[in-house]
């Protein structure tokens, strides 16, 4: 035998019915919280600052995969040069 029962109520009616907390004031302060942050870190950075924070391996990954690349170049045509 199976038995469905469907229950059409809001989260606040839910969390009301099952004795949970609102904690939708919590979730606000917080939010706030989190904004207030972000927007005293992103005046306080300049954009170079940002860039380096966002993307600090990739730019110099990329810089170091260069060097590399002449180095072996300019060592592979030092070679061919003394022959």
């Amino acid at each position: 035998m199976k038995i469905t029962v469907d229950i059409d109520c809001t989260p606040e009616e839910a969390r009301h019915f099952l004795g949970l907390p609102d904690v939708k004031p919590m979730q606000d302060a917080m939010m706030r919280e989190i904004q207030e942050s972000m927007r005293a870190n992103l005046h306080a950075m300049d954009p170079e600052t940002m860039l380096k924070t966002w993307l600090p391996a990739s730019i110099q990954g990329m810089e170091q995969l260069q060097k590399m690349f002449w180095s072996q170049m300019a060592s592979a045509l030092g070679q061919e040069g003394r022959k």
